[in-house]
């Protein structure tokens, strides 16, 4: 019988990559797919799933969206031990709790190697040799990185590419990635998290419209109408009409302050009018 081994599977071209090569070796490879909350890896599960199953390998999924997990994670973002970068990424800590949560799978599984992707200089919160180090001694087990093993390094994909043609793989174009990094949220993200209030239900509230925090209430202002439909599937709001923007408020929020804000975005409205919301929007 073929000894197992578990895959950290982004479902990009690195993880892929991990796949193959562990085959190659004669592994029986799984792969254990995390879906971050905001994003990270492979946004297209489908393309995950046509992967591993054209490549004969089971693929399990850990959702972090929403229940426990996500409660986990969210609790991870208000104190990482290990900081964060640029925005509110706590690379090193989310490393570490996937590891974490990737080594109960593989314990109850019996399955002995846990490999990933990582390449050495690739990432600068968690893909450095100090970050590794740290990481490794945090989860209390040295990962398999195949990529490393043959000398690949850096943040280039040439090597990675000649690799995936020789395999005749196919993988997605580099893309999204994780809001946390990106250092425009960074103040909607710590202000959210600080009161509390982000949940299942609202996540994907996070990158959508215009945000603001009055009185203790969150207010957000749809900047065109596919947003606007979306704004109105969360209860409160203020309609759009003919030029005004849909508006939606968190529980008691207030109707008047919301038709103000709609007023302000209303096509064509004065900047001094936007301006006296400036203060207000995160």
């Amino acid at each position: 019988m073929k000894e197992k081994a578990l895959v950290l599977y982004s479902g990009g071209l690195d993880s892929r990559l991990v796949v193959k090569i562990l085959q190659d070796k004669g592994y029986d490879v799984e792969a254990i797919h995390f879906n971050l909350p905001f994003g990270c890896g492979c946004c297209d599960l489908g393309c995950n799933f046509n992967f591993t199953q054209k490549e004969n390998v089971k693929l399990t999924m850990i959702d972090a969206s929403k229940g426990k997990l996500l409660d986990e994670y969210i609790g991870l973002l208000k104190n990482p031990k290990h900081g964060t970068g640029k925005g509110v990424n706590p690379c090193r800590d989310c490393k570490i709790w996937m590891f974490r949560n990737a080594k109960e799978y593989a314990d109850k599984n019996n399955i002995k190697v846990i490999a990933t992707g990582e390449v050495l200089g690739q990432r600068p919160m968690s893909q450095t040799g100090h970050a590794m180090k740290l990481i490794d001694e945090e989860i209390g087990f040295t990962p398999v990185r195949p990529l490393m093993e043959l000398g690949i390094k850096g943040r280039g994909r040439k090597k990675q590419m000649e690799l995936a043609e020789k395999y005749g793989i196919k993988y997605p174009s580099p893309g999204g990635g994780c809001l946390l990094c990106d250092k425009i949220l960074a103040k909607r993200f710590r202000m959210l998290l600080d009161k509390d209030m982000l949940n299942e239900n609202n996540l994907i509230l996070v990158n959508l419209g215009r945000h603001f925090f009055i009185n203790d209430v969150w207010y957000i202002v749809a900047r065109d109408g596919n947003e606007g439909r979306i704004l109105e599937k969360f209860g409160d709001f203020i309609e759009d009409e003919k030029g005004l923007p849909v508006v939606w408020f968190d529980k008691g929020g207030d109707k008047k302050k919301a038709k103000k804000l709609q007023e302000a975005y209303r096509t064509g409205a004065e900047k001094e009018e936007r301006d006296k919301f400036s203060g207000f929007k995160i």
